[in-house]
């Protein structure tokens, strides 16, 4: 079993739902078992500025499936509460799951980013990733705590639920 970071995001139909939804969807993959989740976060959208704000948030998993076999299963769970991959690629969307972290392993390929690219950059994922793993260390060898340090707030907000 390998430790997973997924990032969970949405902005449509009930977004803290959406989120909740898709935690109870991880949680029933095969092979998988969830660790846990962190608090919800606010965020303001990273593309175009007329869509709502953004629910985000950082679950742990452990699981057996390869990379490729949990990138199905998360897209599968996307398209199942109504995800719909649209040209603009930083639109609103009812969920986004994104594989930010699997074990210490580096993936590139064209269906799969590990660490997940622009991770080090966005509040919206060091802060969530933060709160349920101050001890990390990134595949490159930064900790996560220092990522924090340098990385603005940006307007994110915690949520109470």
């Amino acid at each position: 079993m390998i430790q997973v970071y997924i990032g969970l995001g949405s902005n449509l139909e009930l977004p803290e739902k959406q989120i909740q939804a898709a935690c109870k969807s991880l949680a029933s993959l095969p092979d998988t078992v969830f660790i846990k989740c962190s608090s919800l976060y606010q965020s303001r959208p990273m593309g175009p500025q007329d869509q709502p704000d953004y629910v985000n948030a950082v679950a742990l998993i452990e699981t057996a499936l390869s990379p490729e076999s949990l990138l199905q299963q998360t897209q599968l769970i996307e398209c199942q509460q109504g995800r719909i991959r649209k040209e603009n690629r930083w639109g609103p969307r009812t969920l986004d799951l994104d594989i930010l972290l699997f074990g210490q392993q580096l993936i590139d390929n064209e269906r799969l980013t590990v660490p997940h690219s622009g991770m080090k950059q966005r509040e919206f994922v060091l802060y969530p990733l933060f709160e349920i793993a101050q001890e990390l260390i990134l595949p490159c060898g930064e900790k996560l705590s220092d990522l924090i340090l340098i990385c603005p707030i940006n307007g994110l907000q915690k949520m109470t639920v």
